[in-house]
């Protein structure tokens, strides 16, 4: 949020409550001292533990609720949650209805464009999702069956815009300040939603968000601003996952971080190799030391 992010929404939280409970779970469920507007992304396929999910969160300092029926992989579709809901519009209905019904604070909803390319009824489950209550549609332009290859088309999102009243985000290939600035025009979304485009370059948001006002584009972070910003978001990293899981989950983030200024992938390599947080710490400042030199 501190590098212009308007809202960020956790990572997706299983509606089974027979997985609340592992670590993985507990972590998601944790708010302690989150800034801004906490909103928490549920799955699942069953209407009743969705609105179960639904109030447990808003229990633990939820403010959002947000249902995913977005997520393409096949883990969580072969129990027919995340974008497979796609396939079957009165389980989306009924899905949405328990959910709204079971909070009293907004409910938004991330979806893809259809399930195939030959299946693309984004603007059905769009209309569906006004009508029972939802407040804000997120919408990734592929299908599930595209999962992330090819590139987004923003089409269905346009269609989609135009068939309801309640506001719609645009997600999907945005990776650049001007790349936002014409999927906004061309859809008319309400918004745009960043994820990839956003790994190793949290700073992505202030660049949008200064493009989008002045038309101008930002110039591209010092190394000194990389290195502090890096430096803090591993430190998180290792405080939030502990001793043993926080460096593991560290190697991705560096990775996406250093790639453009690591094109051998030495460093990364031996980074990856490195099981201590204070050592991924040392590791990170001596090169950041070497490049300045």
């Amino acid at each position: 949020m501190q590098l212009g992010a308007g809202l960020v929404v956790s990572e997706m939280l299983s509606s089974n409550p027979a997985v609340w409970k592992s670590a993985k779970s507990q972590q998601r469920m944790n708010h302690e001292g989150e800034s801004g507007i906490r909103a928490v992304q549920i799955a699942g396929a069953d209407p009743a533990l969705m609105a179960q999910a639904a109030q447990i969160n808003v229990q633990n300092g939820a403010q959002i609720i947000d249902i995913n029926m977005g997520c393409p992989a096949k883990k969580v579709n072969k129990k027919l949650a995340g974008s497979a809901l796609l396939q079957f519009p009165q389980l989306v209905e009924e899905i949405i209805k328990a959910v709204v019904q079971a909070v009293d604070i907004p409910v938004t909803l991330k979806i893809r464009t259809g399930w195939d390319t030959n299946n693309r009824n984004g603007v059905e489950i769009a209309q569906i999702a006004q009508r029972n209550g939802i407040q804000s549609l997120a919408v990734h332009g592929r299908t599930r069956a595209c999962m992330y290859k090819g590139l987004a088309e923003y089409q269905t999102i346009k269609a989609i815009k135009q068939s309801v009243d309640i506001p719609v985000v645009a997600n999907g290939d945005i990776t650049s300040a001007q790349k936002a600035k014409e999927v906004l025009e061309y859809t008319g979304a309400d918004a745009i939603m960043i994820g990839r485009g956003a790994q190793g370059r949290p700073w992505i948001f202030r660049e949008i968000d200064h493009y989008l006002q002045t038309g101008k584009e930002l110039p591209a972070p010092e190394k000194d601003e990389v290195r502090s910003i890096l430096l803090e978001h591993i430190n998180n990293v290792h405080q939030f996952y502990g001793a043993h899981l926080g460096p593991r989950i560290a190697r991705k983030h560096v990775g996406w971080y250093l790639a453009d200024q690591d094109d051998g992938r030495q460093f990364r390599q031996a980074f990856n190799g490195l099981e201590e947080a204070s050592a991924q710490i040392d590791v990170l400042n001596e090169y950041f030391e070497k490049l300045a030199s």
